[in-house]
């Protein structure tokens, strides 16, 4: 199983934080599990121009490649100006319309403020599910007061986010055999 932790700002660091700790507890429970980290802010990405994905090279071509080899998504994201990111906006401009189908995707949310907590479900999740995403419902919102020195000090978001990593891995594996299986009763 490939899974890609996305952490889509190239500003702050709360984001990463959190994704560095959802990126952590994956690789301990779920070993066998391929996990590639992409910080938008290690990469030089060109913006959208319409272009198929697999036109692209450098940062740009290997970011959309990996993302589209992945069989799961956690995508993490601040909230900015009550709205996602331009740097993640542009990976899902980069990206097919179908780009999420047969992939599990989950979210992982840093604000400053609890007034930003229906940003994921209002502009995030809409999009994810345009692109034929199996997205967790549930997703991790993470506020300002959460963060001491670029470390998460609340043991409740800890715990949401190792459940949001167990939740992404249980319904890429169920997914998995439940498109296994009708595939197999075609018989070719």
């Amino acid at each position: 199983m490939k899974i890609v932790g996305l952490s889509g700002s190239i500003m702050g660091t709360k984001t990463r934080t959190a994704m560095d700790y959802a990126i952590k507890t994956l690789t301990e429970k779920f070993p066998d599990a391929e996990v590639t980290l992409i910080d938008l802010a290690d990469y030089d990405l060109q913006f959208s121009d319409g272009r198929n994905y697999l036109e692209y090279e450098g940062d740009t071509g290997y970011v959309t490649q990996t993302i589209m080899a992945a069989d799961a998504l956690i995508i993490g994201t601040p909230i900015f100006q009550a709205s996602i990111p331009a740097t993640l906006k542009n990976i899902f401009d980069l990206l097919p319309v179908d780009a999420f189908l047969d992939k599990v995707v989950s979210i992982l949310v840093t604000a400053g403020s609890s007034k930003h907590y229906l940003i994921a479900e209002q502009q995030l999740k809409p999009i994810l599910a345009y692109m034929k995403a199996q997205i967790v419902q549930t997703y991790v919102f993470i506020e300002e007061k959460d963060f001491h020195r670029k470390e998460i000090i609340n043991d409740d978001v800890l715990f949401r986010i190792q459940r949001l990593v167990e939740d992404t891995v249980v319904l890429t594996e169920t997914f998995t055999k439940i498109r296994e299986a009708k595939e197999a009763e075609y018989g070719f």
